[in-house]
């Protein structure tokens, strides 16, 4: 709970290449996932690295292993993030490999995936004090886990949004750098709990999921939020009223006191 780790960030579906591959297969997955660079493995042993600049004026039919990388850095997954981005920060390489003990590959951490846990504001932590208020209030033994949570039937626990704050997390959405919502999974419905400009972004950008802290309730109760999201009339994101920026409370807060300068 109290460093962040590279299983939390990095990307579990790798392209890779075999070490049998040529050339010509390197240039076709380049053209087919639009990275420019992806692990080698002989079998499922992480054994080097190629990139578009190893093939550069290489002839297609070259086979792999005469032209990658042997020498590679990599990562583990429960390395701490500050350590990776040591490493990529002094090599100047971009993504590193994730392999087990036995050099398997795990998935892949990039430089944006590093920049993206140090603006993250969702941390185990809150989440694990939200638990902890679940079970004292209602008795239950809640569960966490992280993953893609649907927007659709999703239903919000905050009636208002406002348009300065979802900006941002359109323009996050679009690098790759939004932190992960929260929700309450119960049994038939899925309740968000924080990350309501997040979802907004998203549902206007035409995304179908976002990643989230996923709390799971097993026990058949109805929490306090959802007497809330009934209350507003609250039922689907698109619900969410969203308020111009000079009517947000702090600047409205300001105003004020200018005028009573």
């Amino acid at each position: 709970m109290e460093k962040k780790r590279v299983r939390d960030y990095m990307t579990e579906t790798v392209d890779t290449i075999s070490i049998d591959a040529v050339v010509s297969d390197v240039v076709a997955t380049i053209d087919r996932t639009s990275h420019d660079g992806f692990p080698v493995v002989n079998g499922d042993e992480v054994v080097g690295y190629i990139s578009a600049r190893d093939i550069i004026f290489v002839p297609p039919d070259t086979p792999v292993r005469e032209v990658f990388s042997k020498y590679l850095l990599v990562a583990e997954p429960d390395m701490a993030i500050s350590d990776v981005a040591r490493v990529i920060v002094r090599s100047g390489i971009q993504k590193l490999p994730v392999v087990d003990e036995k050099n398997r590959l795990c998935g892949i951490i990039s430089n944006t995936d590093v920049v993206r846990s140090q603006i993250e504001h969702v941390s185990p932590e809150k989440v694990y004090k939200l638990m902890d208020t679940l079970e004292r209030l209602h008795n239950v033994v809640p569960k966490m886990e992280k993953g893609a949570v649907p927007l659709r039937g999703l239903r919000p626990t905050q009636s208002r949004i406002y348009q300065d704050e979802l900006e941002g997390r359109i323009y996050e959405l679009k690098r790759g750098l939004a932190e992960p919502i929260i929700a309450i999974k119960m049994t038939g419905r899925t309740l968000l709990v924080d990350g309501h400009h997040r979802a907004v972004a998203a549902q206007r950008m035409n995304i179908k999921k976002l990643e989230a802290y996923i709390i799971i309730i097993e026990e058949d109760i109805e929490l306090g939020l959802e007497r809330t999201a009934r209350r507003l009339n609250l039922e689907k994101i698109a619900d969410i009223e969203v308020m111009d920026y000079a009517r947000h409370p702090l600047v409205a807060g300001t105003h004020r006191v200018g005028r009573q300068d």
